[in-house]
């Protein structure tokens, strides 16, 4: 549960006032534009960033007087940037989700669960390869191995789907989504208003800090909501095959060569597509 939660950095607000809840049984999606405060609030979700004011519990006890033994058995965070420092294998890294349970009867399902994790997100055949000679997406889906090794009732995701090619932001999404059909609470970043539309029961749109809109994902991503957030023109309608709610950009305008008026930066003093900025452009070579 989070309540009234502010965070300030250097006078910059990135979280201002946020109440929200989370749910076991229910994928939750943060979006908002960049610096909106998802991955912040994610943080403080999580507790491994501490806000200024407000209130974090978890069971109705605060993070704080959670032992982080205790609280890493219940939550698991996939953080934005998967980095590690020394050249461990794949397999030692998501073997590092397992520590919580160290002395305790869950060790004897180590191997198990590293086993299943690593064949759920596609990267068992890379279990013996260093860590930092994997691209980015390879990263991306050992770290979410990793996560879901700890076999947590909380799952957090920051962006699991940045720099995953498309087969794998399904599969990603879907363990995700699979872990709160079976009960679990799962809270994700995502960019791609689309996957959050397919995938989340609940949406929570940010803005500057502040929650804009909280509910369904018909609710919440109507083009009114997104054009005023984002400062983007978009399209908001349903796949004629699937049904998908999908969110594009809205560039009819532009295709016929007219900026859009409520397009933000319309005063551009040049027509990209033509490369011409002034009437003295054609002199300028």
């Amino acid at each position: 549960m989070v309540e009234n939660v502010s965070y300030r950095i250097g006078g910059k607000v990135l979280l201002d006032s946020v109440d929200l809840e989370i749910r076991h049984g229910e994928m939750l999606a943060l979006v908002g534009p960049n610096g909106a405060g998802k991955s912040t609030l994610l943080s403080v979700i999580a507790g491994d960033t501490q806000p200024d004011s407000g209130r974090v519990s978890l069971d109705d006890i605060p993070l704080s007087d959670w032992k982080l033994k205790d609280l890493s058995r219940r939550r698991a965070m996939l953080n934005q940037v998967n980095t590690v420092s020394f050249p461990f294998s794949v397999r030692e890294v998501v073997a590092m989700a397992r520590a919580p349970w160290i002395n305790t009867g869950a060790e004897d399902r180590d191997d198990i669960a590293i086993d299943t994790a690593l064949e759920a997100t596609e990267v068992a055949h890379l279990q013996n390869r260093t860590f930092p000679t994997l691209s980015g997406g390879e990263k991306g889906r050992v770290s979410m191995s990793r996560a879901l090794a700890q076999e947590t009732s909380i799952l957090m995701l920051d962006e699991p789907t940045a720099a995953v090619d498309l087969r794998h932001q399904e599969i990603v999404l879907n363990l995700a989504r699979e872990a709160a059909d079976a009960g679990g609470a799962v809270v994700v970043v995502l960019h791609d208003l689309a996957l959050a539309a397919a995938y989340a029961d609940r949406v929570v749109l940010l803005s500057d800090g502040a929650v804009r809109a909280e509910g369904t994902p018909e609710q919440v991503l109507t083009e009114d909501l997104i054009n005023e957030v984002y400062q983007q023109p978009v399209l908001v309608h349903r796949h004629p095959v699937t049904g998908d709610l999908l969110v594009t950009p809205d560039r009819r305008a532009r295709a016929n060569g007219v900026e859009h008026p409520d397009a933000p930066g319309t005063d551009r003093g040049f027509a990209v597509a033509g490369l011409a900025s002034s009437p003295d452009s054609e002199n300028a070579s």
